[in-house]
């Protein structure tokens, strides 16, 4: 996280060192310009203009052409050809009037299609899943969404006018621009945290166009979720003797928050359980690799620094609409297989929320999947075995490799 910042840091600096060098071109312009100023000084100004001028154009130009260039590499086997019937696409897509992007790949465009929806609200996850789950590769064509507000569809909406309603919508236009482009009729869906939660309301509404659902992280009730994390912060940081925490969670009070400080005052313990979760040894892979993700070559120089503002802004606003949701009662009847992905170490998101729900749930299929070694991020914590219980799931397979609880 400390890598990330100080990445984002040193972007927005060269970003406003072109704001600022346009200040000061304009500032030396004027000064040659005054009739008080003798031909040496002239001469040096000139000098100076004309540098500077050089450095916005070629300081611009990088970062329009990092945009242009943002690419996601192609698929290739362990000899390093490229399968002849693979995509690999990163493609701009224009849903209900609002610019979005998407990244496609796998081994065969004929493949299932496959879409993964990131957490947030704000955060992308197009990166991250190529890294970590590149196995799925192989059985779908895995469709990553930078959702409205964040990473490369930043710009899609302002964030004060992003709802929930608004990804909803987004999402069932991506799901209908899927199915027509790759021929079938309906698709598969998995959703992360945040997405999890998203994932819920699409198939909810639209159940005619999803095999079936996979939540890992799954968010249940937010208002709750927010008061739990809030108090294991403050228990966990009691016995450890961290006071300034326990002072900082204090001012801040217990959650649910509002206003302009939602992100910040649930950072203080949000960033607190991932970091002990990181520290837990009984959690493989303890956590993302955020730097290798926003280095990656699917982000642009202004996507880099969006990938930051959208943690921050667009949460701040989506989230404080999210508190009155409760899946268990809004969301007891699913018409589809619902399969929840949890890590049996998961501070995050209280996986105790998600038991009740799956006993409420009226669903053709509803199944706890239990992953032994993972917190809030089996995907990553337990890749391998995340890629075989997707197989399992979603196709009624499974490789030799298994290991875990089912209920």
């Amino acid at each position: 996280m400390v890598q990330t910042i100080a990445f984002f840091i040193l972007t927005v600096m060269a970003v406003v060192a072109l704001g600022r060098g346009l200040f000061l071109v304009a500032y030396l312009a004027i000064a040659c310009l005054r009739k008080n100023t003798n031909p040496k000084q002239l001469i040096r100004l000139k000098k100076t203009a004309l540098f500077l001028a050089i450095t916005i154009v070629l300081n611009a130009g990088l970062l329009t052409l990092s945009q242009l260039t943002a690419s996601t590499p192609s698929i290739v086997d362990e000899n390093g050809n490229t399968p002849a019937n693979s995509i690999a696409e990163l493609r701009e897509l224009e849903l209900n009037g609002r610019k979005q992007w998407i990244s496609l790949r796998g081994w065969d465009k004929t493949a299932p299609v496959l879409l993964f929806l990131a957490g947030g609200p704000g955060g992308t996850q197009m990166a991250a899943v190529r890294h970590e789950l590149a196995e799925l590769e192989k059985h779908f064509v895995v469709v990553n969404w930078d959702q409205p507000g964040s990473g490369k569809s930043y710009y899609a909406e302002k964030a004060k006018n992003i709802t929930v309603q608004t990804y909803i919508q987004d999402g069932h236009a991506l799901t209908e621009y899927l199915k027509e482009r790759f021929a079938q009729e309906k698709i598969y869906l998995i959703g992360e945290s945040w997405g999890s939660a998203l994932g819920i309301f699409l198939v909810h509404r639209y159940p005619e166009s999803y095999h079936a659902f996979i939540g890992t992280g799954q968010m249940v009730d937010f208002a709750e979720t927010e008061r739990m994390d809030y108090r294991k912060a403050m228990e966990i940081a009691k016995n450890n003797g961290d006071t300034a925490l326990v002072e900082k969670l204090t001012e801040n009070g217990e959650p649910p928050y509002y206003g302009k400080d939602v992100t910040w005052k649930s950072a203080a313990y949000i960033n607190y359980l991932s970091n002990y979760m990181a520290r837990n040894p009984r959690i493989q892979n303890p956590g993302y690799n955020t730097f290798r993700d926003i280095g990656s070559s699917e982000y642009g120089l202004l996507d880099k620094i969006n990938y930051v503002r959208g943690i921050i802004n667009t949460f701040g606003h989506v989230y404080q609409q999210l508190y009155d949701i409760d899946l268990r009662t809004d969301y007891s009847k699913l018409n589809v297989p619902v399969y929840f992905f949890l890590g049996r170490h998961d501070v995050n998101a209280p996986t105790v929320l998600v038991e009740e729900y799956e006993r409420v749930l009226n669903a053709p299929v509803k199944r706890i999947v239990w992953f032994e070694h993972s917190g809030h991020s089996p995907w990553i914590n337990e890749r391998e075995r995340f890629v075989e219980e997707v197989i399992s799931c979603f196709f009624g397979t499974k490789t030799e490799k298994q290991g875990g609880n089912k209920r």
